[in-house]
């Protein structure tokens, strides 16, 4: 019995460890913020139900995932690189739109959401050139332009769409090539092209998009282009920058430096950010106790991409700061497997698994603090969402198959002198 249970728990003790830590937070505290669904349902226990459905799909395909050995994630790249790129482009013409948003693609009655397929394609692709174009001295001069074509494919149509996840691969991508010892001359050269993206982006969304007192019904962008006549088709301009008012909105909301009173905070505009300050403050530090949050029946998507605001609210600082230092560890670990790895491949590709959840998490814990403009990235692990949930623990998966089956410095000298290996 012990040897079938071992033989279930394969690879590193410590990201097991974290892992089901991060579980069992998430089904906690997915349970207790999920009021508004409980209500608009019916039924009690549906949204926990569904939650716990999700999250044994995704021990399953951890499983999996941690039985392959890493050899053949080589192999998959190119396969899920064609199909990240045909789903990202099919859900930019017929994907379900939710807030303005085509996000989701529907799958034998699931929704399916690309972009985190996308996600994890980047750091495979990125680990494979990376570690192909090494050499003695660090990589080759053209590795660059080979990372920029891969991805390129990918963070682009995520952009139309979703420009916040686009970042984050965006910053994964430059920390890998960083990782991968791309020369510096080059890695500044490019930061100083996306600075000038970034600026020409946001003037453009500043140009392009309307704000709230200017619409009065508060539509977005892309609302106003659906009511237009069926003759009056928006220009291309339109279509890229569909979502411009709803991002300069949360760009002038971030860095308006206007101090608003209590009583004149309208909550109806702002819900998101003024419910979850609430939650904050009104945890006095230790917090009020699972299930006991009052902001999950007012806070928007408490259950997703505000879940660390309730965290603090029942669990406490500390209880967020124990979340925070489950994802420090993670990333810790995962270097320690990455630094004991005898090949590049499996060392780029789990630390990119884990600079990519850790990052995630920092922008949805800034975000739920007050500390960045709301950008709608749930919590990894933790959060409420079919997609997310299941490829983070394909993720880990990932991680744990590295830590098990990839070699390590030192192996085929320990087997000449038959001794026997250390684990990681």
């Amino acid at each position: 019995m012990e040897n079938k249970i071992s033989g279930i728990f394969k690879g590193d003790k410590v990201i097991w460890m974290v892992f089901f830590f991060l579980c069992i937070i998430s089904v906690v505290e997915v349970f207790s913020s999920s009021s508004t669904l409980s209500y608009k349902t019916e039924n009690y226990w549906a949204p926990a139900i569904k939650h716990l459905s999700t999250w044994g799909l995704g021990i399953v395909m951890m499983i999996g995932v941690l039985n392959i050995d890493c050899k053949y994630f080589r192999i998959a790249t190119p396969f899920l690189l064609l199909i990240s790129f045909v789903t990202l482009c099919y859900v930019l013409v017929a994907g379900v739109s939710e807030n303005g948003a085509s996000r989701w693609i529907n799958l034998f009655g699931f929704q399916f959401q690309p972009s985190e397929l996308a996600k994890t394609t980047l750091v495979l692709a990125t680990a494979q050139v990376l570690s192909a174009m090494q050499t003695e001295n660090g990589t080759e001069k053209s590795t660059m332009k080979y990372v920029m074509i891969t991805c390129g494919f990918l963070i682009i149509p995520v952009a139309l769409e979703n420009l916040s996840t686009a970042m984050l691969m965006g910053l994964i991508m430059v920390l890998m090539m960083f990782i991968g010892k791309v020369p510096f001359r080059q890695l500044g050269r490019l930061l100083g092209i996306v600075f000038l993206i970034v600026v020409f982006v946001v003037g453009m969304v500043m140009i392009i998009g309307s704000t709230e007192e200017k619409t009065n019904d508060k539509q977005n962008l892309s609302e106003q282009f659906e009511s237009k006549q069926k003759d009056d088709d928006p220009s291309l301009l339109e279509k890229i920058f569909h979502r411009a008012s709803t991002w300069k909105g949360r760009i002038q909301k971030f860095v308006s430096n206007e101090e608003v009173k209590p009583e004149d905070y309208d909550l109806d505009t702002y819900s998101q950010v003024g419910h979850a300050n609430i939650a904050i403050a009104s945890s006095n530090i230790v917090g009020k106790g699972p299930g006991n949050s009052v902001e999950r029946d007012f806070l928007p998507q408490a259950f997703s991409d505000f879940i660390y605001a309730i965290i603090i609210e029942e669990m406490g600082i500390w209880g967020g700061a124990l979340v925070a230092l489950l994802y420090i560890i993670l990333l810790f670990r995962t270097g320690r497997i990455a630094a004991r790895c005898e090949n590049n491949f499996p060392a780029f590709l789990v630390m990119g698994l884990a600079l990519m959840m850790v990052t995630q998490a920092l922008f949805n814990m800034l975000v739920a603090v007050g500390l960045a403009p709301v950008t709608g990235q749930p919590l990894p692990l933790i959060s409420k969402g079919g997609s997310s949930i299941v490829f983070s623990c394909i993720n880990i998966g990932v991680i744990l198959s590295v830590s098990r089956s990839a070699r390590r410095k030192g192996e085929t000298e320990d087997k000449r002198k038959g001794k026997s290996v250390a684990t990681v």
